[in-house]
């Protein structure tokens, strides 16, 4: 049993004796390492991103080093909300690549190269070198998002797996360890000393993964290098004829523009905002009408898109810990505790710490609830989540309005709010990346684990719509606006709970 695992076969039954990772299949062990390191270079460089943006502008503290891009706040916290969708937005085709091309174990493999490839060129100086590189690291960080996730799930005997939940749960504990110490280390090197050495670090911290992963790769489910549904030769070429013309009319189009001077970054952040909006949309339709699935699959997919718009609520106001909130801390915040002077992109290391804090309490709680049949539904917990983000942003009203004057706030107000984001967050993103897993139809076992990343991208390109239109997301009165958009979105839920869990099926 021990050979065959090595050489590939499933290593879902474990041997008497044999090794396992903290009762888990090793795959888990290759998968964990993978994430946090891909994590640690993908929150170090989110952490220096609207920081290095706003640095040296009119309203930002000049950092120590300088070099900053100058941007103004808006167009900053448009930037990264946009990236932060295209990064979601792409795992879809990352998740359909990996059903379809290459499956998901080469699918990760490439994707880990393209996004140290795309850390490398933002460590070069050089504005179209730093758009450049958030391209690449965004088109990598899609390949990657559904295919690792579906691996994580192939290490188990299907839903029902009591292990299932609880693998999930370290997993997400991996994400957070490299998000944790990433802002400490590339944040601190990135605002202290040089920008792009900060961004290269990142890619040291991604090729470490990558190396990890094909080392490690011999303990993962043999099924996680088979294409489930492989293309046709004639898809094959329809496929990449389509690609290609989309290609051509895209550089055309944008060739005009900038050739007859009307080009704008407004040009490039529309566009994707819009997409990111009309293609979820799209795509939960389109899996919905397919005839193929069966009245017990079409059910859950309905029960799905519940889930889907909760997230998408959630995630609006959940990123701007890293944009709104970054920005805030960066020139509104005191950045000092006990006399000891910190970089803002510090703040970024307390959701990660407190998930870690928290998990195993979140997880003993709902185990201990579980025992007396008292365990709240996935429902319940998604409702609790907007509770919870909107109340954090209730409570962010407070330091906005004392800064108002141009104090600076207490460094211990982002430090409750990301506290009570993190509690949300654990009441929906593990309980969400399972539940998908559970409710996905066959035919899209990995696409959907892209349906749900898309939820991040609706998310975050309303916000980016927001700021491209002017609305400042720095006000106290939007704030308060979106904190009650999610308070009432929670109650709307919980009321309908009953409704929701029909629409589940056996899925609890």
């Amino acid at each position: 049993m021990a050979s065959s695992q090595t050489k590939g076969a499933s290593p879902q039954e474990t041997p008497a004796g044999g090794k396992t990772f903290f009762g888990h299949p090793r795959g888990l062990a290759t998968l964990f390492m993978t994430e946090m390191w891909e994590r640690f270079s993908f929150y170090g460089m989110r952490a220096l991103l609207v920081v290095y943006l706003i640095s040296g502008g009119p309203d930002a503290d000049k950092d120590a080093q300088g070099g900053g891009l100058g941007m103004p706040e808006a167009d900053a916290v448009a930037i990264y909300s946009v990236y932060m969708a295209m990064v979601y937005l792409l795992a879809m085709p990352g998740g359909w690549f990996g059903d379809r091309v290459w499956g998901p174990r080469k699918t990760v493999a490439i994707a880990a190269s393209v996004i140290m490839a795309g850390h490398l060129t933002l460590a070069v100086p050089g504005e179209a070198m730093f758009f450049l590189g958030l391209v690449l690291v965004a088109l990598g960080s899609g390949l990657m998002k559904a295919n690792i996730s579906t691996m994580v799930g192939q290490l188990y005997r299907g839903p029902q797996d009591p292990r299932r939940d609880g693998g999930f749960t370290v997993f997400y504990m991996g994400i957070n360890l490299g998000a944790f110490f990433a802002p400490l280390v590339i944040g601190t090197v990135g605002q202290q000393y040089n920008w792009h050495l900060g961004f290269g670090l990142a890619a040291v911290g991604m090729g470490l993964g990558l190396i990890q992963f094909l080392i490690g790769s011999r303990h993962l489910d043999a099924q996680s290098s088979v294409v489930p549904t492989p293309l046709s030769a004639e898809e094959r070429n329809s496929t990449l004829i389509k690609s290609l013309l989309w290609l051509v009319v895209a550089a055309v189009f944008y060739g005009v523009v900038t050739f007859t001077g009307n080009f704008t970054l407004n040009w490039a952040l529309v566009p994707i905002t819009l997409l990111g909006l009309v293609i979820p949309a799209a795509v939960l339709v389109r899996i919905k009408r397919d005839k193929e699935l069966t009245a017990v699959e079409q059910t859950k997919v309905s029960g799905y898109i519940w889930f889907f718009v909760v997230a998408a609520i959630f995630w609006m106001i959940y990123d701007q810990g890293g944009s709104t909130m970054a920005a805030f801390a960066e020139t509104k915040t005191a950045g000092e505790v006990f006399g000891i002077d910190f970089p803002s992109s510090w703040f970024q290391s307390l959701n990660p710490l407190f998930i870690m804090a928290l998990a195993p309490v979140f997880a003993w709680l709902w185990l201990w609830l579980a025992r007396s049949d008292r365990e709240p539904t996935t429902t319940v917990k998604f409702a609790l989540s907007l509770l919870m983000i909107g109340g954090s942003f209730f409570v962010f009203v407070v330091p906005m309005l004392m800064a108002a004057d141009g104090a600076k706030a207490s460094p211990m107000w982002l430090v409750s709010i990301y506290l009570i984001q993190t509690a949300g967050e654990l009441c929906l993103s593990p309980v969400g990346l399972s539940v998908t897993t559970k409710m996905a139809p066959e035919k899209y076992a990995s696409q959907m684990m892209g349906v749900w990343f898309l939820a991040v991208t609706a998310g975050d390109c309303i916000t980016g719509l927001l700021s491209i239109g002017g609305v400042d997301l720095s006000g106290s009165a939007v704030v308060a606006t979106e904190a009650t958009m999610a308070v009432l979105a929670g109650a709307g839920v919980y009321a309908y709970r009953k409704k929701i869990i029909q629409l589940m099926g056996d899925v609890r």
